[in-house]
């Protein structure tokens, strides 16, 4: 074989064992059944404690450990934003308006992971002008100011929002990017390093860039999958599913002045996310139509209101 060829080769199988050699591969007698799971419609992966590989996530990202940590920096984060005057207090309408919309959510989140039923549910808001809440493991959640005036969010929003940060939390994506991130981390710098010395050429930026593009597109998914799980939560709760194609045209309006290339980032473009949520319209609308006590055919449409710029 030519030089060149040989050495593309080896980089190539370099870079893919960077990437894919810290996940061991299911037997093929194992494979059936291992790649998703299907609830109502909806495909998701299961949770990695059923999988091959979870003993390097236990070692990597122990749930005790992932929890706990979780709870000390949301106390912190709570602490700091009380001292600085930006933790909106308990009484304020808009924190009861979120903490109800939770009381009606929670309850349906232990059919995709039956550990929430002894988190530690707490929910806050703080004054910002930042787009963004979230939602750590164990599901303390926080709300900025910022998503809910500059979106004008609905209640229907709000829990679509909020559906989509728990379901972060209830498939344990945090932990599983953690254990990922490192694992692809120490699995890139060693091929790299064993392939630079085998070449004689450093080959270690490669190898280590092709492992963050692995890590980005495992977080794509996770956000379509919570996109998809937080929606089947907010309709189990009475929740108008139809919100979070509202919600995402309005963060389009707001994001009409750019957006990062698809490749790189770690969510899904917004007009994917809209497509993805109609073309499961069939499986959320009659649960959402169910709680409600009437015929799909009876719902009424949506409405929303016009995000501001």
């Amino acid at each position: 074989m030519n030089p060149f060829f040989k050495r593309s080769a080896a980089v190539m199988f370099a870079v893919c064992a960077a990437t894919q050699g810290a996940y061991a591969a299911p037997r093929q007698d194992e494979r059936p059944n291992q790649d998703q799971v299907v609830q109502d419609g909806i495909a998701v992966k299961p949770l990695n404690r059923n999988r091959i590989g979870s003993v390097w996530r236990d070692i990597a990202a122990p749930e005790e450990a992932v929890n706990e940590q979780a709870a000390q920096q949301y106390l912190a984060l709570m602490s700091k934003a009380k001292q600085e005057g930006a933790l909106v207090p308990e009484s304020d309408p808009q924190v009861q308006r979120l903490r109800a919309i939770a009381r009606r959510i929670i309850p349906n989140t232990i059919r995709w992971n039956q550990d929430a039923q002894q988190w530690k549910w707490q929910v806050n808001l703080l004054k910002s002008d930042e787009v963004n809440a979230f939602c750590m493991p164990g599901g303390r959640i926080a709300f900025y100011t910022g998503i809910i005036d500059k979106l004008r969010l609905t209640d229907d929003e709000i829990a679509a929002v909020m559906g989509h940060e728990i379901a972060h939390a209830l498939r344990e994506h945090g932990r599983d990017r953690q254990s990922k991130a490192t694992a692809t981390g120490l699995a890139s710098q060693l091929g790299g390093a064993a392939l630079s010395a085998w070449l004689g050429v450093d080959v270690r930026g490669a190898t280590n860039a092709a492992g963050q593009l692995l890590v980005l597109k495992f977080s794509r998914d996770e956000e379509r999958e919570a996109d998809l799980v937080g929606l089947d939560i907010a309709a189990r709760s009475g929740f108008d599913p139809r919100a979070g194609i509202a919600l995402w045209n309005k963060m389009a309006v707001l994001n009409q002045s750019g957006a990062p290339i698809e490749l790189l980032s770690t969510h899904p473009g917004g007009s994917e996310r809209i497509e993805q949520i109609e073309n499961h319209m069939n499986v959320l609308l009659p649960l959402y139509a169910r709680s409600k006590g009437v015929p799909v055919d009876r719902l009424p449409p949506y409405r929303s209101n016009v995000a501001q710029r």
